[in-house]
């Protein structure tokens, strides 16, 4: 029997982004195959008629819904969508003891319970449902597309591929059998230290202050995170950050193992300046069939794609046809 437990809901809005009037909002939950409940922000276009296409919105990776995937979300649904942005298992409004804990298939199977929720929703087209991931996010998007038929059309947008990073570093500079033994020693070193303290350690959000050394990337995370820009109180990158023995299991997987076997659209987006953008362009390469599209968008840097940056770096116009192009 499913069963989803109470949840704390905040009624008011309390988004990074301004509320759109084009738009009724709504909180909704919803249970994975895990046992945990799910919340999300539901966003219907105002005098939707009929069976909607709809899109699952998550990421960035240790953001809430109240920022970047809530404000994709909400734009989708101006232009006709029904849209949820939810937030994964162990995180923001969302259910999962301990907090701030991720997995790779906790949370590929966190976007397949969003695909059931809208499935089986009685203004929705249940053969015409996509989703978009943001960050780390896309990532799990692009795998869960590799799972789930139902998904139809998958954006991912200045993609992360966790694993990747978790078991190679940033830039693959610690891809060898000796730093992935240090990195696994100091994993393990602090379970046992969670253990005997019955307290799991955060390994802290962006990091603030800003030291004047900080990589460009650092300094951009922190504008976003760490400012009135982009900054919310469950964001785990505006605040303690993820658990620090919670990269385990992400070490131990690799995503995309069967990428190429993707039948349905994909459309990868990053910025041209990010510091991830190979991380896209290797994903991409993976990914077979004319259905396929690869789009870098000039000058941007990361966060340009959590919010547009001042700039509406986002191609909302671009996942908007793509989206109608293959939800149809």
């Amino acid at each position: 029997m499913f069963k989803t437990e109470e949840l704390n809901l905040v009624k008011e809005w309390d988004k990074v982004f301004p509320k759109s009037y084009k738009i009724n909002h709504s909180k909704v939950v919803f249970p994975n195959h895990f046992g945990i409940t799910l919340a999300a922000d539901l966003y219907v276009p105002k005098n939707a008629k009929g069976k909607l296409p709809a899109i699952a919105v998550s990421g960035p990776f240790g953001a809430c819904k109240e920022q970047s995937s809530g404000l994709y979300a909400q734009t989708l649904a101006e232009r006709g969508f029904l849209t949820i942005a939810f937030d994964p298992s162990f995180t923001g409004e969302s259910g999962g003891y301990p907090r701030a804990m991720n997995s790779p298939d906790i949370n590929v199977e966190d976007f397949q319970a969003a695909v059931d929720f809208l499935s089986v929703q009685e203004n929705v087209d249940h053969e015409r449902i996509g989703i978009i991931g943001i960050c780390g996010w896309g990532g799990m998007a692009l795998q869960a597309a590799c799972i789930d038929t139902r998904i139809k059309a998958t954006v991912t947008s200045t993609m992360y591929d966790m694993s990747r990073i978790a078991g190679n570093g940033y830039f693959d500079s610690a891809d060898s059998k000796e730093d992935r033994k240090k990195a696994r020693e100091a994993i393990n070193a602090q379970r046992t230290e969670d253990f005997r303290k019955g307290n799991y350690a955060r390994q802290g959000g962006v990091v603030d202050p800003l030291p004047e050394d900080a990589p460009f990337f650092v300094k951009d995370y922190h504008d976003y995170y760490k400012t009135p820009r982009g900054y919310h109180a469950r964001s785990l990158n505006s605040n303690e950050g993820w658990n620090a023995s919670s990269g385990t299991s992400l070490m131990n997987t690799r995503l995309f193992t069967y990428a190429g076997e993707i039948d349905s659209a994909v459309l990868t987006v990053h910025g041209e300046k990010t510091h991830s953008c190979y991380m896209s362009r290797d994903a991409f390469k993976l990914l077979k069939g004319e259905n396929k599209e690869l789009l870098i968008i000039p000058d941007a840097v990361y966060t340009d794609l959590y919010d547009g940056g001042g700039k509406n770096a986002i191609p909302f116009d671009k996942m908007e046809s793509f989206f109608k192009e293959y939800l149809k």
